[in-house]
């Protein structure tokens, strides 16, 4: 199965890729030209906003799909027979509200920095920053999906008398090696693809909608292969309070307890409704920021 998966999402990468060389068929465009029209950035306040509402609108919309992963994560291997269906949508509103200041984050700082330290650098910087408010989130979300609480309100108020401050930051060290990189991986190639489709097209000036969605989803595809033992790690972590076994006395702890007693699959638990969920996440939301920066430069 998990060559099965990993032949599936090779294949729309070079599906992605294919894609994108047939547009080399067009007339060269100057690399002046193409700088000059991309480097004239929105202010940041339009950054903000639409990478946030792009986020937001898309995570609350595939929310269910998440929840599917997170369960197939636990270590216990919960279903929906295990918590009801009803898990499936448990806190999509009120977590997904932190989606709208993570996109902001992540958006506007690769956009504030992009032509000045380049993709790779600007993208690390968006991912860092944006687990300030991503951490809390996978924390409460994940929580609520498989029955911890039954509530967003019994959460915050739960961790935050019995673990304090620090209780909203349970496993953040396996959510920033999952982020950063996957960040990194997605923002780095969507830029690379961008302005090498725009050099290729001198006609074009956005990108259109479809081809968005194609670069986030092609991009998000590699980020989840490489990412994903971390996730299968920070969910675990997150998430211990919903299994009797004994808990994990640190991240290192609980990746070697998984390689020892499950072995070195276990580390792709969740792949299958992680690619659906992240492809589909980050095909959306840079398929709407393009959609709603196109909007703001036009007024």
């Amino acid at each position: 199965m998990a060559l099965k998966r990993l032949t599936l999402s090779v294949l729309l990468v070079l599906c992605l890729l294919v894609s994108i060389e047939s547009l080399k068929r067009s007339t060269q465009m100057s690399m002046s030209h193409i700088k000059d029209r991309v480097a004239a950035p929105l202010k940041v306040t339009h950054l903000l906003l639409a990478g946030g509402a792009a986020r937001s609108l898309s995570q609350m919309t595939l929310y269910p799909i998440d929840a599917m992963r997170t369960l197939a994560q636990t270590r216990d291997g919960r279903t929906l027979a295990d918590v009801g269906v009803g898990a499936l949508l448990r806190g999509c509103t009120t977590t997904s509200a932190f989606a709208l200041f993570m996109g902001s984050i992540q958006f506007a700082v690769f956009g504030a920095c992009r032509n000045t330290v380049g993709p790779l650098v600007a993208s690390a910087a968006g991912a860092i920053s944006s687990c300030i408010v991503s951490v809390p989130q996978e924390v409460i979300k994940q929580r609520l999906v498989t029955g911890v609480y039954s509530s967003f309100r019994e959460a915050v108020a739960t961790i935050y008398r019995t673990e304090g401050i620090v209780g909203f930051y349970s496993a953040w060290k396996p959510t920033v090696l999952r982020n950063v990189p996957f960040v990194m991986t997605t923002f780095t190639t969507m830029d690379v693809v961008k302005r090498r489709i725009l050099e290729k097209n001198p006609e074009k000036e956005e990108l259109t909608l479809l081809e968005n969605l194609s670069i986030g989803i092609g991009a998000a595809m590699v980020g989840v292969l490489l990412t994903n033992p971390a996730d299968v790690v920070k969910t675990r972590m997150m998430t211990q309070a919903a299994s009797a076994a004994v808990p994990y006395s640190s991240a290192m702890d609980c990746a070697a307890t998984i390689l020892k007693t499950e072995g070195p699959l276990a580390f792709f638990a969740g792949v299958k409704q992680r690619s659906l969920y992240i492809s589909l996440l980050w095909g959306m939301t840079f398929a709407l920021n393009g959609t709603i920066q196109k909007y703001l430069t036009d007024r």
